[in-house]
């Protein structure tokens, strides 16, 4: 059965848990709600909260441990010498998986039944015919024992199914029981239910800091790989980037400075055009726009943020660029070859910055407070001195944390860059010419050929680790700037 309804399932029992646990508590107090210790919601709350969360995280961790469970054991079942020089464990684990998933469409869509699919152990040409009829198709490379190993896992997959369901449930109708055992007059479910709440809330901000942290380990492990294989000093200090996919590498020039260079050039040019299109929005929404205006140029001005990057990026591509070009191409000053360069990158995801930088700039003003005004209108400042000498003044924190949000989202763009400013990695002041930044090199040495040991494919991991540190560093300044001139206001 699909795991929607095993979903349901659970919801429907925390449903029913919600009203027995409401009504069970009432009756204990002879239907007069004062005679509760709590309001009679929350005694329904605490059946509802304990039969879904038991349930649900069981199911979250059941999901995420089965399959890497499977993987782990289904591997191991396959012998070294079944494994090509040419291939490895991990590349056979993938046909292996592609073939347990075509197995499972055979049954669902192919109308063949379970013990079809075992018979089909010995006659790998007939899995084929079947699995190419239902629109699965296996490569020359796929070998026999492939099939074997792919049974197995969907046998395993199947038997890990049935114990999640009847582990799943379990839980819940144990959850539900005791609950309702506890349920009585002089039961605090309130303190029980809020207590429960918060767990759950800190509950989800672990989430967030884990995968933070999983994901700082997954860089830093592979980044010193990396540098097991490659120099530290000729990643950090080269001049050249210019990687190599013969062997495993040894030819690469992997200097990182170039890159970082092209990234540092676009995200200037862009907050050179979104900062003070973005401010100066700010503060004519805040301080001179009236309500009907604000009320219909700040959502206008917002859907700017709700465009998706590819689509800049193709604006970059077809419409700044040739425009570009007709203005300082060959045709007129020469500066311009191409209409992939640093500018035309830089134009476009500074459009992309300006809801960045105005939105949250003009949220930071408002929350100035309009006694501050009050007193500058009264010693006779007019409304642009006020907003010089005491708004902006005061809000000077948050908007150099709107800007250097603005700049760590330049810093980390991709699609823009890919197809506007092109692929070149170089050294230049020329705002003219192709460059490329670390996330753009991030994709494409991710998506390359190479072998994942080698350094192409490792590199990514080391560039992704730089890029990391640069916004920390970022981060860190902004805190110190808004602890700096906060203390004044304060």
């Amino acid at each position: 059965m699909p795991l929607y309804w095993l979903i349901l399932i659970v919801l429907a029992m925390a449903a029913v848990g919600y009203v027995m646990g409401r009504s069970r508590a009432l009756a204990s107090a002879g239907g007069n709600p004062r005679g509760l210790h709590s309001l009679p919601a929350y005694y329904g709350y605490n059946v509802a909260l304990t039969v879904l969360t038991p349930a649900f995280g069981l199911l979250i961790v059941w999901l995420i441990a089965q399959p890497l469970l499977i993987d782990r054991m289904v591997s191991a079942q396959i012998p070294d010498s079944s494994i090509s020089d040419g291939s490895n464990r991990s590349l056979v684990m993938s046909d292996v998986r592609r073939v347990a998933e075509g197995l499972g469409i055979l049954v669902s869509e192919g109308g063949v039944s379970e013990e079809e699919v075992a018979d089909m152990r010995t006659d790998f040409t007939d899995l084929r015919e079947r699995l190419g009829e239902v629109g699965v198709a296996l490569g020359s490379n796929v070998q026999p024992f492939v099939l074997a190993a792919a049974q197995d896992y969907r046998g395993m997959a199947r038997t890990g199914t049935v114990l999640m369901w009847g582990m799943i449930l379990l839980v819940a109708l144990v959850g539900f029981a005791v609950s309702m055992m506890k349920t009585k007059a002089d039961f605090r479910a309130r303190n029980t239910v809020e207590q429960g709440v918060t767990i759950l809330l800190i509950g989800a901000a672990t989430v967030a800091i884990m995968t933070t942290i999983g994901i700082l380990f997954s860089l830093i492990f592979n980044t010193i790989e990396f540098f097991r294989i490659y120099p530290f000093a000729d990643f950090f200090f080269g001049l050249t980037w210019n990687p190599s996919f013969s062997g495993r590498g040894g030819s690469s020039e992997l200097g990182i400075v170039p890159l970082l260079w092209g990234t540092f050039y676009i995200s200037l040019v862009a907050l050179i055009v979104a900062v003070p299109i973005g401010l100066f929005a700010a503060i004519y929404l805040s301080e001179y726009a009236s309500p009907k205006v604000r009320a219909f140029t700040k959502p206008m001005l917002e859907i700017l943020a709700g465009i998706p990057t590819i689509v800049y990026g193709l604006f970059a591509l077809l419409t700044v660029g040739p425009i570009l070009v007709s203005v300082f191409g060959k045709d007129t000053v020469g500066w311009m070859s191409g209409g992939t360069a640093v500018m035309t990158a830089g134009l476009v995801m500074g459009i992309m910055l300006i809801p960045f930088v105005s939105s949250l700039s003009d949220d930071i003003i408002n929350a100035v407070p309009q006694a501050m005004r009050d007193g500058s209108y009264g010693l006779g400042a007019t409304q642009s001195e006020t907003i010089r000498q005491v708004v902006l003044p005061a809000a000077l924190p948050g908007i150099v944390g709107a800007i250097l949000l603005a700049a760590s989202r330049a810093i980390g763009e991709t699609m823009i860059v890919v197809l506007g400013a092109g692929a070149a990695a170089r050294l230049s002041l020329n705002p003219f010419e192709a460059m490329t930044t670390v996330t753009a090199k991030i994709v494409s040495q991710l998506t390359g050929d190479s072998d994942f040991a080698s350094p192409e494919a490792l590199v990514a991991f080391a560039l992704g680790t730089t890029l990391f540190v640069i916004t920390l560093g970022l981060n860190v300044l902004a805190l110190y700037i808004v602890r700096k001139y906060r203390e004044q206001y304060e």
